[in-house]
């Protein structure tokens, strides 16, 4: 088969042999993109033929040969969408025929904002951005964004609890504190917050989630070492006049999205979104006494506000309100006479936090935008008789400055202050003193700056290299360098990046380990924990193929490396009794690679990504893998859509392979579940049904295997210890301990689901 685009000169060809039957004809034309020509990197061909041209330098074609008739032409280009023409070619002088092609916003061309903090298309972007449209997430409908995830290649949501469900999101193998979350750029879900900045958005808001792997802490600061998650949400112009969603499954789960847009006068206009789940069912399959899954009622109000000014320019201000009260634990545990006792187990967490964010754009003639953003959280959580009461808030501001120079440079340069307060009931909060015990809120500071310089040596080249210098008030001066280089070749169906960089992250061990909190096991923090610190470095490439049956196929590898030191690992294994806390004395790394491939055709729409990667601490000469970590894993959604029916079909899923498990074992008993998890798949499948422009049905079931983690075990052995003893009130020697970290995948089995959707724009 000849090379696409500019080395496809035949792939143009096979189109006129259709045309040309009685006479020769001359086909000849232009193509172009707004206005501009599309030279060396267009095809041009005769559909049902061999005979076909590239464009020349100017974006002209010139196709000869063959007899006359009427014929189907196709234009297509690497990133734009194919344009067919119907003409009737005559045997005699030239035939004109122009196309004008319009950017794939489905592949290549969607807008970004994370890799460089402004506006680029995802093609031209030095770093490497994946986008993932509502569209992706509808396929197999869930009710938060943290249990969308999972079925993007390299993410994978992880429970951390076996009775509260709470989790986090991991990346490339780094645990969900690695991970910084975004909503609409700004920092809004750090420490306290990972998981519940992920719940309660009303998909029908969402325009796209962006995610970046590997450091960004050049741009964003702290805690994006592993990588980021951006939600950026609609805005009121583009947002439905009226949008509702609703669904429910067979285990009792509601869950319900609905937005509203409103015109506010003349120069404002907002929308307000609502979510709200309930789960009430206390389920108990594995018969161990506990539930299954906890019980949660959710409701979450979001409002966005545009306001249009002179000169179109930017100001926007947002807000979200957020309560969650969820509860895990033995069966007959009642809220009013248990929660925080020692007489029925439970692990009952009350979250309460609110947010506000925006930008805007000051009245001046460079660009220069204001964005702030601020948030509060508290938490008042029991797990068992433990009780830890929390307090956090935010307040994060940067004034931006973009400027493009003529020479082919575009500078951006930031000034940043980021405060936060964070109070609670443990050590972490503390005096030293452990005879006359102060509470000691921590408060820090966080003022810094960065630039970044982005030079274009050429149509095809580019070299990004950014620095950004925080001043943190408890530890500190903090430099964190990047460089990123990309190229891509003179067709646009090649793209090679190169990405360098460093993050850092102050780490809170009590917000982000749900293992310090429940359970028998004593916590001890045996040092003064330091940042920890990191440097990557990845390379991307990215293939972009179409077909002459019109077929478009992408291709996206990366290679990613990253190396840390001061990495705070808990040990689970010195003192089955114990989690022990410090900085790493020696050094850990995340090195892999992964590959995402997606096949569009017609109806037919796949994403499949695996990862292999290999993450583990070496200390000692000692070299460990990290617990709750695969070496392996896969995902895909595969979808074909009947036009002629409103119809649309999704088969989703993933894989996992082992991964070492945080057993209770020692000397004197031996824990009888296994060190390591099996392989294990969840999959699920979706049937939706259009009627009309305004309603759709949808109906499918998750987990069709029917696989959890309790059905891997020997039998007789409970999934989170010794149910009978949670408290741990009498340890008998030689008998498992309670242990809910003893977690690594969904416990809720095969269920069935159905939903309505009704959108007016």
């Amino acid at each position: 088969m000849p090379k696409p685009l500019r080395s496809l000169p035949l792939a143009l060809t096979f189109l006129l042999a259709f045309c040309f039957i009685r006479g020769q004809g001359i086909l000849e034309g232009t193509v172009t993109h707004h206005g501009s020509p599309l030279g060396f990197s267009a095809t041009v061909y005769i559909e049902g033929s061999n005979l076909g041209s590239a464009t020349d330098a100017e974006g002209k074609f010139k196709i000869s040969g063959g007899q006359p008739g009427a014929c189907v032409v196709v234009a297509s280009a690497v990133g734009y969408v194919p344009q067919r023409r119907t003409i009737t070619v005559r045997a005699e002088g030239v035939n004109q025929v122009d196309f004008h092609l319009e950017e794939d916003m489905t592949l290549v061309g969607e807008v970004v904002v994370s890799g460089t903090m402004k506006e680029v298309s995802k093609l031209e972007s030095a770093v490497p951005v994946e986008v993932y449209s509502p569209k992706f997430f509808k396929a197999n409908p869930t009710p938060s964004v943290y249990a969308a995830l999972q079925t993007v290649n390299g993410v994978r949501p992880q429970i951390n609890c076996s009775v509260c469900n709470t989790g986090d999101i991991h990346i490339n193998g780094l645990e969900g504190p690695y991970t910084m979350v975004l909503i609409d750029g700004m920092p809004i879900v750090s420490g306290l917050s990972t998981v519940y900045g992920l719940n309660g958005i009303p998909a029908s808001l969402i325009e796209r989630v962006e995610i970046v792997k590997g450091p960004a802490s050049t741009l964003y600061g702290s805690e994006a070492v592993g990588g980021l998650i951006n939600i950026i949400t609609k805005t009121p112009t583009n947002a439905p006049k009226v949008a509702i969603d609703v669904f429910g499954t067979s285990w009792g789960e509601v869950n319900a999205d609905a937005a509203m847009k409103v015109q506010v006068g003349a120069k404002a206009e907002t929308f307000v979104g609502v979510n709200a789940f309930h789960f009430g069912q206390r389920v108990d399959k594995d018969g161990d006494g506990f539930t299954d899954m906890t019980l949660q009622d959710r409701i979450s109000l979001f409002n966005k506000w545009n306001f249009l000014r002179k000169d179109n320019r930017l100001f926007t201000l947002a807000g979200r309100l957020v309560h969650e009260d969820r509860f895990g634990g033995q069966l007959d545990w009642d809220e009013d006479l248990h929660r925080g006792g020692t007489d029925v187990y439970g692990e009952s967490i009350y979250t309460d936090r609110w947010e506000l964010f925006g930008a805007y754009e000051l009245p001046f003639d460079e660009d220069l935008q204001f964005q702030f953003s601020a948030n509060g959280h508290h938490q008042n959580s029991v797990y068992g008789d433990t009780r830890f009461l929390a307090d956090q808030r935010i307040g994060f501001g940067q004034l931006v400055w973009n400027k493009d120079l003529a020479s082919g440079h575009a500078l951006l340069a930031g000034l940043t202050l980021r405060y936060t307060y964070y109070d609670d009931n443990t050590p972490a909060t503390a005096s030293p003193d452990s005879v006359n015990a102060i509470n000691q809120p921590t408060r820090t500071s966080l003022p810094g700056f960065f630039i970044q310089d982005e030079f274009s040596f050429s149509p095809q080249s580019k070299l990004l290299v950014g620095m950004r210098y925080d001043r943190n008030s408890l530890h500190g001066n903090i430099f964190t360098p990047r460089l990123n280089y990309k190229w891509n070749s003179l067709d646009k169906g090649h793209t090679l990046r190169f990405s360098f960089g460093t993050g850092y992250r102050v780490a809170n061990v009590f917000t982000e380990d749900h293992a310090a909190l429940s359970g028998v096991r004593e916590v001890i923090i045996a040092e003064d924990l330091r940042p920890e610190t990191s440097v990557n470095c990845n390379v991307n490439y990215v293939r972009r193929i179409y077909t002459r049956n019109q077929a478009i196929i992408g291709i996206d590898a990366t290679a990613f490396y990253t190396h840390f030191d001061n990495k705070i690992i808990p040990d689970y294994d010195a003192d089955p009794r114990q989690i022990r806390y410090a900085n790493l004395g020696g050094y850990a790394v995340s090195q892999g690679v992964s590959l995402n491939i997606d096949v569009l055709k017609n109806g037919f729409k796949m994403l499949a990504g695996v990862t292999a990667m290999h993450v583990f601490s070496e200390q000692d000469g000692n070299r460990q893998r990290q617990e709750l970590t695969e070496q392996f894993s896969g995902t895909w959604s595969i979808g074909y859509t009947f036009s002629e029916h409103d119809l649309r079909v999704d088969y989703t899923g993933n894989v996992y392979s082992p991964m070492e498990l945080p057993t209770l074992s020692d000397d004197n008993f031996t824990d009888p579940r296994p060190a390591q998890s099996p392989w294990y798949s969840i999959q699920n499948v979706q049937v939706t049904k259009g009627f009309g422009d305004h309603i759709e049905a949808y109906a499918g079931a998750k987990n069709l295997l029917n696989w959890t983690p309790w059905n891997n075990l020997p039998a007789g052995v409970s999934y989170m210890g010794n149910t009978f003893d949670p408290f741990g009130t009498n340890p008998e020697p030689g008998v498992l301990a309670f242990d809910p970290s003893y977690v690594y995948g969904p416990n809720q089995g095969l269920r069935v689901f159905f939903g309505l959707r009704w959108n007016v724009n």
